[in-house]
């Protein structure tokens, strides 16, 4: 496979290193973003996660556009890493038989249908929590599964449309941005991971499982921030300023001669390092208009002239050598390619190959996260369609290999596997 980064393969794990979630049992009903991004990281951190898919075309995002490799679209790839496959159609009552047992074996569930699909495949909370009272059970939904709005259904840029968070993107003069990358639904499904773990550090005490749930639309309100907790506070709408909050002329994008950049100088002290021993204009600083932060917001245009004028005079290697001399934030304003290709990923080993069925091998991008003490697993691609179908039910559950066939012929397993 051609790609545009030389990817090493990834360094071996010590061989007697813990996993943080080893023994721990997840039974993975998600799909799209939100919720593989949970589970994901689940077994990142030595979980056996079973992701279980329609037989007939399987996660959406099998399908999705964006690259592909071997059939398997980036999507996939990107959100469904160290996770056993299985085929189920849950339409077949024997298919739902399957399920039940294997979520009557587990310690978490998540699922994120749309409301009511798993309560009428007897797959909800209340059906299966008395066979297993230590199941932590975690619902992901756009707008939450109780109440008016519960059968809305909804996806990441309608909750940052609805919530105000898409409102706080943009520049002034322009309308609403939703996020690149589908930042609510990553974000919700960082979250729900938390609340997995919360429930299972619950169980430890109190030797029960329970019900747990995330919705987008709760997260796209959180994610807010200060700007919501201001308009709560002083009933001021707090509008759009681009690559600046609240239109800080010490932060955001600049362009020296030859290229963009981007800095953060943000509090008195930043701000005098940048004007003195950067700019070389040490007059900014006790100029009336730009002495505090207040003076420098109440006149951003004429100091964001004054310093736009003062980078264009250079070159951004000039630049940035006398920011890093001074210690001051700032960073190259980098596209995707320029990014992948940094030392900073280069050094800190974010990206690698990893083997693929199909593929041979594909793209690996790290988890964010380190532990020292039980770092992650081995990474494993994402499944095929169905790839650990037939292992899991005689590993996990000890079904024969008659009894697997039988379900096989009743179409449990999808038409083509009859």
């Amino acid at each position: 496979m051609a790609c545009p980064v030389p990817l090493p393969d990834r360094p071996p794990r010590a061989k007697d290193a813990p996993t943080a979630l080893d023994g721990l049992l997840v039974i993975d009903f998600t799909r799209v973003v939100a919720g593989p991004a949970c589970t994901q990281t689940l077994g990142d951190f030595g979980a056996e996660v079973i992701k279980i898919e329609n037989p007939e075309g399987g996660d959406d995002t099998r399908a999705y556009e964006h690259a592909e490799v071997a059939g398997e679209s980036a999507a996939f790839i990107s959100l469904n890493r160290n996770k056993r496959g299985i085929a189920l159609d849950l339409a077949i009552p024997q298919a739902c038989e399957v399920a039940r047992d294997l979520i009557a074996k587990a310690d978490v569930v998540v699922e994120n249908f749309s409301a009511g699909v798993m309560g009428r495949f007897g797959l909800d909370y209340a059906s299966v929590s008395p066979a297993n009272p230590r199941l932590i059970y975690c619902s992901i939904s756009a707008y939450g599964r109780n109440g008016p709005f519960a059968w809305r259904p909804g996806f990441d840029p309608i909750t940052q449309a609805e919530s105000g968070f898409m409102s706080l993107n943009g520049f002034p003069d322009g309308p609403p941005v939703r996020t690149g990358p589908p930042v609510v639904d990553l974000a919700t499904g960082m979250s729900a991971c938390n609340a997995i773990l919360l429930a299972l550090m619950a169980r430890e005490r109190l030797g029960r499982g329970q019900y747990v749930e995330v919705a987008l639309y709760d997260m796209a309100m959180a994610m807010t921030g200060f700007y919501g907790m201001a308009y709560l506070m002083n009933g001021s709408n707090p509008g759009r300023f681009g690559n600046s909050p609240n239109g800080s002329p010490s932060v955001g994008v600049y362009e020296a001669s030859d290229g963009p950049f981007y800095i953060a100088c943000a509090n008195d002290r930043l701000y005098r390092r940048l004007v003195t021993d950067v700019l070389g204009r040490p007059e900014l600083m006790t100029d009336a208009r730009f002495v505090t932060r207040k003076e420098r917001w109440a006149n951003k245009e004429k100091l964001r002239t004054i310093i736009a004028e003062v980078f264009a005079s250079d070159r951004l290697e000039n630049w940035m050598a006398k920011m890093k001399k001074a210690n001051i934030p700032a960073g190259y304003l980098r596209s995707v390619e320029q990014g992948f290709n940094a030392p900073e990923a280069r050094e800190r080993d974010r990206l690698s190959r990893i083997p693929h069925p199909k593929a041979g091998w594909v793209p690996n991008i790290e988890t964010p996260i380190t532990m020292q003490l039980t770092p992650t697993v081995t990474p494993v691609a994402a499944p095929v369609l169905g790839q650990h179908t037939n292992e899991v039910l005689r590993d996990i559950l000890g079904y024969s290999e008659s009894r697997i066939a039988a379900l096989g012929k009743a179409g449990a397993f999808g038409k083509s596997a009859e």
